[in-house]
């Protein structure tokens, strides 16, 4: 949902497959990289204790810039060189209060 501004505010809940933590936090440190070309924003990463996920709250300028994020073809080059060892992630579109 955008807010009355038209930002888009996104909750990412990144799980890593068992063995691959470090490859799985690598690729979130270049896929979250790329968020600037979108109009995107990380504003805030944490990291589950046991290390297996981190949760990202994302801001975009408008829904377009998610959707380019989404269609970049750096960001599918990158999943795509992770194979099976591509973290999951669920998104949830968020708004305060």
């Amino acid at each position: 949902m955008t807010d009355a501004a038209g930002v888009l505010t996104l909750v990412a809940l990144v799980e890593f497959p068992a063995g691959a933590e470090a490859a799985g936090q690598r690729y979130e440190d270049a896929v979250l990289a790329l968020l600037g070309r979108h109009g995107g924003h990380l504003d805030r990463r944490l990291r589950g204790t046991d290390g297996q996920a981190e949760v990202h709250v994302i801001r975009f300028d408008g829904r377009a810039g998610y959707e380019s994020f989404l269609a970049d073809p750096d960001r599918a080059a990158l999943r795509g060189a992770l194979g099976r060892s591509a973290p999951t992630t669920r998104v949830i579109e968020v708004r305060e209060g």
